[in-house]
């Protein structure tokens, strides 16, 4: 039936245009379509044509499946009066675009001479590695000379970072970040109406809200795409209007009528975006024809009479009949139009088919995750500042005789390659939930926002979400942005903002668009019992899920600052995304042993300095014949191993070398197996939970699979969430546990 359905709209247009009559006025090209409006006839039948190309891409997508040749049927049917915010916008405003946006784009690339969008588009239906912007990986609206990131969201993840950017266009030109967009370039981006009651949806347009009463600019235009339904689920009557028509902050356009009237009233929401520099909410009333999908019987869940209905309300009809009512076209024109667009992209749709795929994992994975560490090293030891340039930095944290401060914890290096970093990159902003005036919950940024300003160190809204869609936007034009989500168990409110959009951006754009970041994370457990789960949170499962990113874990304060300079070269470099998980309960900790010995306080190692993702750090006995056991850790564990270390030496007799890991994601799997070769017996201590939460399941695996090492152990944090007070103990490892395992390790009592 669904196929049947699209043959029954189809011919429902050829019919009128074979039966309607021309109308006696005859419109110059630059006349109006209506006296008053600014659509002038030649426009309107460019709009039509661009309306025609993206219903006949649907109809091939729809016609090739049918063969197995079509790998994506989600049509932008019903919705083609996008195309009037596709002709009004420039190509260097940048857009964001909801998956019905076929005619938008259209219309689109029309300003681009040369373009070829109905190819483009079907290079991607047939998922050909000859497609210019994903190169078959999915299909996506998007194209660099465009400006069009591509955007894998049905679900509203992407409407952050489009906030993000609007946000961040001024503060870029305050920096004097260089861009290639103009002063008053503005950002588009459109959702469904089903979309926008997602909470992802409702924190972007709230943060934009947010900033216009803060008085930032935020020039962005929101356009609802209203086909009042969301796969089956229908959108009650009067919805979008009465929950974003009387918002303060938000201007609120309802776009409906004929194809004039929605021209004037996109016209009139442009210019006051691009003018105000303010956001603007644009409802756009289309309806869905066919299904959700070509997989969607629509039967199922309407009746005859409602699906009728939505067809009667096609909009190339409407738009045929007041072509030519009003002169703008004739019923033969447009006939010869309809034939010439069916033609012309079926024979495309024919060649797309002939086109080549992606066939090995090479080149499926080659975009995710480029990294090229000679240049990141380059990167990491430029620019430097002068002796003098830096004093003047970090005054007041500096010894005067010293350029480099000494004796500093895991929070006071932290906070002085933040320093550096922030005065010898201006493209580097940093935010987040009280990192500015208060500098931060645990004082890892005090200071900064007094020496760089609140251009580039800045608070937020408590909304995580936001946070890193102002990320991704910030560093879709330039920036590089470091941001702080305050504790690692309110990261999973957005986690989606880094596993379906930040992660996936130069995967589905063929490394064409990137958004480089750091995102800073306090975590972990260990803080003596304060806090409880939601500031002692030990999983990072949910981050070694995601393809592509780079997660670090310093335990130590020397290391902190190498790898933070390592994690923004990759990201300035190679346009990674590196979250950085910094164990909270090792910031102030100044002793290893015994009170007051200073045994984790380290000496400040100033830039250049770095470590890059597989450099590991080696304690204990490096001559192998001298190594009983080598324990593999990170974070909190680094310091309870060399503990345990100590103990096991001295009670035991028993040699302990301890390997820190510090990077989580991707694992150093051959620095770990050359150390566990030499001394075969291993203990991996892993501080997350148990099941899924760490890393001990990947690395013994990974040695097991090798053959390496003669006897494997672990010992491993409790399934549990982290309780309050003394209970802790009962679900973290410690330093016992460390060495019981480790005498089970060497004497192979493994199953005992």
């Amino acid at each position: 039936m669904t196929f049947d359905r699209v043959a029954i709209v189809e011919a429902s247009l050829d019919a009128f245009l074979a039966q309607a009559a021309a109308s006696a006025t005859h419109l110059q090209p630059d006349a109006p379509v209506r006296s008053g409006s600014g659509l002038s006839a030649r426009k309107a039948v460019e709009l039509f044509e661009d309306q025609l190309t993206s219903r006949q891409l649907d109809v091939a997508a729809r016609e090739l499946k049918k063969t197995n040749r079509s790998f994506y049927t989600i049509s932008s049917a019903g919705h083609e009066n996008n195309v009037v915010v596709g002709a009004q916008l420039r190509i260097n405003d940048p857009a964001f675009l909801h998956y019905r946006s076929g005619a938008l784009m259209m219309a689109r690339a029309r300003q681009l001479p040369g373009s070829t969008p109905a190819f483009d588009a079907l290079l991607g239906i047939v998922a050909s590695s000859d497609d210019p912007i994903a190169e078959g990986r999915h299909k996506v609206w998007g194209s660099y000379p465009l400006w069009v990131p591509p955007q894998t969201s049905t679900i509203a993840s992407h409407l952050p970072k489009a906030m993000g950017l609007a946000f961040s266009l001024a503060r870029a030109r305050r920096l004097g970040v260089a861009t290639d967009l103009p002063d008053d370039a503005i950002v588009l981006c459109s959702f469904g109406d089903a979309t926008v009651n997602h909470a992802t949806a409702l924190a972007a347009i709230n943060t934009a809200r947010y900033a216009v009463r803060l008085g930032l600019p935020m020039p962005i235009l929101f356009v609802c795409e209203d086909n009042e339904t969301g796969i089956s689920v229908p959108t009650p009557e009067g919805w979008i209007a009465s929950s974003f028509g009387h918002l303060e902050h938000l201007r609120y356009d309802l776009a409906e009528g004929e194809i004039d009237e929605v021209w004037d009233t996109v016209a009139e929401a442009v210019r006051f975006v691009r003018g105000a520099r303010r956001p603007a909410f644009l409802h756009l009333r289309t309806v869905r024809l066919w299904g959700h999908a070509g997989s969607d019987a629509e039967q199922s869940y309407r009746s005859a009479e409602e699906i009728a209905e939505n067809e009667a309300q096609d909009p190339l009809l409407r738009n045929a009949r007041r072509l030519i009512e009003t002169g703008a076209a004739t019923p033969d024109q447009l006939q010869s139009m309809l034939a010439d667009t069916r033609e012309r992209v079926m024979a495309a749709a024919e060649e797309a088919t002939r086109r080549p795929r992606l066939e090995t994992t090479e080149e499926v994975i080659a975009p995710m995750a480029p990294y090229h560490p000679d240049r990141i090293v380059a990167r990491a030891a430029t620019p430097l500042l002068e002796p003098a340039a830096r004093l003047e930095l970090h005054s007041g944290t500096l010894p005067e005789d010293a350029l480099i401060p000494t004796a500093r914890t895991l929070a006071g290096c932290l906070n002085a390659a933040l320093a550096d970093e922030l005065g010898r990159r201006p493209e580097v902003i940093l935010f987040g939930e009280d990192v500015g005036r208060k500098g931060g919950v645990y004082n890892v940024t005090n200071g900064l926002q007094r020496r760089f300003g609140t251009g580039r160190v800045f608070d937020t809204l408590l909304d995580e979400t936001s946070i890193l869609g102002i990320a991704q936007g910030a560093a879709h034009i330039g920036l590089l942005p470091i941001a702080e989500i305050q504790y690692l168990a309110y990261l999973h409110n957005a986690l989606d903002q880094l596993r379906g959009e930040a992660a996936t951006l130069q995967f589905f754009s063929s490394g064409q668009f990137r958004n480089p970041m750091v995102v800073r994370v306090p975590g972990l457990a260990y803080q003596k019992g304060f806090g409880g789960h939601f500031h002692n949170d030990n999983s990072v499962g949910a981050l070694r899920d995601i393809p592509g990113l780079v997660v670090a874990v310093p335990a130590r304060g020397d290391d902190a600052a190498r790898m933070l300079r390592g994690a923004v070269a990759m990201a300035a470099e190679d346009g990674r995304v590196v979250v950085f998980l910094e164990p909270i309960a090792l910031y102030h900790e100044k002793d290893l042993e015994t009170d007051g010995d200073g045994g984790w306080l380290t000496d400040y190692p100033a830039p250049p300095a770095a470590l890059l993702p597989g450099e590991v750090g080696i304690y204990g006995p490096l001559d192998t014949g001298t190594a009983d056991l080598l324990i593999i850790s990170y974070g909190n564990g680094l310091r309870l191993s060399l503990q345990a270390a100590r103990r096991l030496r001295e009670e035991h007799e028993i040699a302990v070398r301890v390997l820190d890991i510090r990077w989580l994601n991707p694992l150093p799997h051959q620095a770990i197996r050359e150390q566990a070769a030499a001394i075969g017996a291993v203990l991996m201590v892993d501080e997350c939970r148990r099941t899924g939460g760490g890393v001990a399941d990947a690395i013994l695996a990974d040695l097991a699979e090798a053959g390496i090492g003669r006897r494997l152990w672990s010992v491993r944090a409790v399934d549990s969430f982290v309780p309050l007070g003394s209970a802790t103990s009962a679900v973290l490892i410690g330093t016992d546990q460390i060495v019981a395992g480790a005498l089970t390790t060497v004497s192979g009592r493994l199953h005992a």
